[in-house]
């Protein structure tokens, strides 16, 4: 069995095409990375520009494109041994294609190795003759071992069991190559052992390592003499899923694990073995093995009715969205802790079993933050422990909570008299910080009378620019100056369904009339 910690790298070549390194054997549908982003293109437009995967001919169509949300991921197994053998760079060439207009992007896929493999001796038994005037220190090279992985997850050691004639030791070739030499440490003697059965393990250097190991040895025997004692062992009514990772010595009688366990598909494992004579007669046992967890799956994170948009007036403590973690380990290695980052309004409340709720701390403002990317993490308590992140973004929708504001105090201007009606005299304005409808301001005059005629009567303003013009012609003789109020309202909210704030501000304006010029 065996865990391991991957990273999905994405970086830019010198070229600009997009690259991606992550580890071979991901899951079918697990994100490689977001191609939509990394390439600035529009995710909503994916679908009607019928964006794919282009594989260059017949070969597998190994990843392909989420065109909801613009991510990369794995369609077919990928496997690095199968595809690229033992070459020490595994590199597949891919292109996105997008139609209206046809637009091509070329990406790598850098496919990285895993230790999947066991590693493999050529021989399942090494027979040696070896006479016993040998000399201590006599050397007997064995059969190297190999495994279908590089680098560091191919074999690097080999371990001999422990015995009182032979050492083993290790060599590595001018190729890199480790292979080993069955040295002989005591003198032999064929009288008091006439054979010596050893059991040689090639390790890789995997984390964990792997090595072609022997679970047990089945042994039955046969009270028949000569070839009617000989027996030979297999397995009975074995699936084909148990073939592929266990095998039996027909002769030794040898268990060995070749392939991958998994506990979270079987914990306990059955295997039938029937020992055969020469005249078909036979002798049935079982082995039973427990298979132990280890902490080889990362948790999930999964967010259930969370809200894209939350209004700025919301109270401490509304919740915002429920979060699922779920973990496929047992026991320590399937408990999770989840977190949220420091510095944000929020938290995670813990809730029945693996729910938590993500509500609200503080108070929210729209117009000093109006976004927040939270991010959320999820930690085993495996050893090593793994942990998974997911991203949550969150709107703070306006409110109508501010006030509209003059941007003077007040506001002066001259007028020459004479004027013609309907002329503009000069303009005002207001601003407010809220958004859409809510920070829309309507400019009016306030009602008042000025010489027994209302203000109407002599000035108008616009509601939307707050241009204030002349209603008829002024007299300098009867009027030298007059004075009128001006207020704001801010319009119905079409944004929220809150309770309108009609706020009304109020300033002054005064027109101060000039004599008319007389020209001599």
């Amino acid at each position: 069995m065996f865990g391991f910690l991957f990273f999905v790298l994405m970086a830019h070549t010198a070229y600009g095409d997009v690259s991606y390194s992550f580890p071979e054997e991901m899951k079918r549908g697990s994100v490689i990375g977001n191609i939509a982003k990394d390439l600035g293109l529009d995710v909503k437009s994916l679908s009607s520009r019928d964006a794919r995967i282009d594989n260059e001919g017949n070969r597998k169509r190994y990843c392909d494109i989420n065109t909801n949300t613009g991510e990369l991921i794995v369609a077919e197994r990928i496997d690095r041994e199968g595809i690229c053998g033992k070459k020490a760079s595994c590199v597949m060439k891919q292109e996105l294609v997008l139609e209206n207009p046809l637009e091509l992007h070329r990406f790598i896929l850098n496919i990285q190795d895993i230790n999947d493999n066991l590693p493999q001796f050529k021989l399942n038994i090494i027979k040696f003759e070896i006479s016993e005037s040998a000399d201590k220190g006599s050397r007997y090279l064995l059969d190297e071992a190999h495994d279908a992985d590089i680098g560091m997850n191919s074999v690097q050691s080999y371990t001999l069991e422990n015995n009182e004639h032979f050492l083993l030791s290790v060599l590595t070739g001018v190729n890199g190559v480790k292979y080993g030499e069955l040295v002989i440490n005591k003198e032999l003697d064929r009288e008091k052992q006439n054979e010596v059965t050893l059991i040689l393990t090639a390790v890789d250097g995997g984390t964990p390592p792997r090595s072609d190991t022997v679970v047990v040895t089945v042994s039955a025997t046969d009270a028949d003499e000569g070839q009617n004692g000989e027996v030979t062992y297999e397995f009975s009514h074995l699936s084909e899923s148990l073939l592929e990772i266990f095998d039996l010595d027909a002769v030794s009688g040898e268990l060995k694990l070749t392939g991958i366990i998994d506990y979270e598909e079987e914990s306990t494992i059955e295997l039938p073995i029937q020992a055969k004579d020469s005249q078909g007669l036979a002798g049935r046992c079982a082995v039973l093995i427990d298979v132990i967890d280890v902490n080889d799956n990362t948790p999930t994170i999964m967010t259930k009715s969370v809200k894209i948009s939350i209004p700025e007036n919301a109270l401490p403590g509304t919740e915002v969205g429920i979060i699922n973690v779920q973990d496929r380990d047992s026991e320590n290695n399937g408990q999770v802790r989840c977190s949220i980052q420091l510095n944000v309004p929020f938290k995670l409340v813990p809730s029945i079993k693996n729910y938590y709720s993500l509500v609200t701390t503080g108070e929210l403002d729209r117009e000093l933050l109006s976004d927040y990317n939270i991010t959320i993490t999820a930690t085993d308590e495996g050893s090593p422990p793994l942990s998974s992140t997911k991203n949550i973004h969150l709107t703070v929708a306006d409110v109508n909570d501010n006030p509209p504001v003059f941007q003077e105090q007040s506001y002066r201007a001259h007028v020459q008299e004479n004027n013609k009606p309907g002329s503009s005299i000069c303009s005002v304005s207001a601003t407010d910080p809220d958004w859409r409808q809510n920070g829309t301001v309507v400019y009016s005059l306030l009602s008042s009378d000025l010489n027994g005629a209302p203000v109407s009567s002599f000035l108008s303003i616009n509601g939307d620019t707050g241009v204030i013009r002349a209603v008829r012609s002024f007299d300098y003789e009867q009027l030298k100056s007059l004075t009128a109020d001006l207020t704001l309202k801010k319009t119905q909210s079409s944004v929220d369904d809150l309770e309108r704030l009609d706020a009304e501000m109020s300033d002054s304006f005064q027109v101060v009339l000039l004599p008319a010029v007389v020209s001599l």
